[in-house]
């Protein structure tokens, strides 16, 4: 988009000293026509958080190619809540926008679904932005049992976003007619549309919350529900409907989802774990080979460990080539203020 590549081209030529020696260099020119899977973008941490941005849209503002969203299930009022750390009420950066203009307005601290309506709102006055990868935390997990189910939260984001969700089923879509027996089979295949051609569209993926994996009496986490939830729509004919991919939350080496019952194995395709235990002796180029998304987050704690929040332009860019060299599909960090890094799209590995 030419936005993000003007503004990154400026950082590059700005450090073409340092760039000279990290692996690969930033290829701004060509990266749209580069398969989704075979990338490496930024993304922003708890993007919600208005200690990080007055309004959602100014994270978004930055070029950054993921947001994480924190929702808890209420249960008593059926909504999902948005939050780092209170389930039942929202403390975040969401508005009740309906036009771009009430993006950067408003009383926020709304629902989930209005933070959809924020990025749907946006991305229609960005069409040329994206992809958008949304990072869905959900704390305490899902309450199937009490209405506020994998789909329910189907149903949501599909009235919210609509036809802007790229969906399980798309990546399973064969170009030339029918589809692939599972995700894991399509994303092996190399069946990622290119970035040009995903543009304005949104892939979100959910993981197990930090709640819910320290609960002795929570047994069924949220990448097991949806993971059978997708095996079981795509089973009954009806995998349309699932509108996220489940996500395997940790870095570990091997096939990680060999802990994972064998009949949903299939269905994950997307990674998340913490930047330094995966370039810490996995063997990532596992990942790139088949074209699975890796999140790779707290990017700042690499050794040597940079700033969170507040890098040099130099030292972020530096450790986004190095872990795009590391086969990274999104480096994950707080550097907020560093829009020329946020808009950052280099080739994979």
């Amino acid at each position: 988009m030419t936005v993000r590549r003007t503004i990154a081209a400026g950082l590059l030529a700005a450090t073409a000293a340092t760039l000279t020696l990290l692996p690969g260099g930033a290829d701004a020119a060509g990266t749209g026509e580069l398969p989704f899977g075979s990338a490496t973008t930024i993304g922003l941490h708890n993007t919600y958080d208005p200690s990080a941005f007055g309004y959602l849209a100014q994270g978004l503002d930055t070029g950054t190619s993921m947001i994480e969203l924190d929702a808890w299930t209420d249960t008593v009022t059926k909504e999902w809540k948005v939050s780092h750390s209170n389930p039942l009420g929202n403390s975040n950066n969401c508005v009740s926008a309906s036009t771009p203009a009430q993006l950067y307005t408003g009383g926020a601290n709304k629902n989930l679904e209005t933070c959809l309506d924020d990025v749907r709102v946006w991305l229609g006055a960005h069409p040329a932005s994206g992809p958008l990868v949304v990072k869905l935390e959900l704390k305490g997990g899902f309450a199937a049992n009490r209405g506020m189910g994998p789909a329910q939260l189907d149903s949501l984001i599909a009235a919210h976003l609509g036809s802007a969700v790229f969906r399980p089923a798309d990546l399973l879509a064969k170009p030339g007619g029918g589809a692939y027996a599972s995700v894991d089979d399509a994303a092996r295949a190399g069946n990622w549309p290119s970035r040009s051609a995903l543009a304005g569209k949104v892939l979100l993926y959910v993981i197990p919350g930090t709640v819910e994996e320290s609960n002795p009496f929570d047994t069924l986490h949220t990448d097991v529900e949806y993971g059978r939830h997708l095996r079981d729509l795509a089973g009954a004919g009806k995998v349309g409907q699932a509108q996220v991919f489940p996500a395997y939350h940790g870095a570990a080496a091997g096939d990680p989802r060999s802990a994972y019952e064998a009949t949903i194995r299939p269905w994950f395709v997307v990674f998340d774990g913490d930047a330094s235990a995966y370039v810490g002796g996995i063997d990532t180029s596992w990942y790139d080979t088949r074209h699975y998304l890796v999140t790779m987050t707290d990017a700042q704690n690499v050794a040597p460990a940079i700033s969170g929040t507040d890098p040099t332009a130099d030292q972020a860019t530096a450790r986004a080539h190095q872990l795009a060299a590391a086969h990274a599909t999104i480096v994950s960090s707080d550097w907020r203020h560093l829009p020329a890094v946020q808009s950052l799209v280099l080739p994979r590995g």
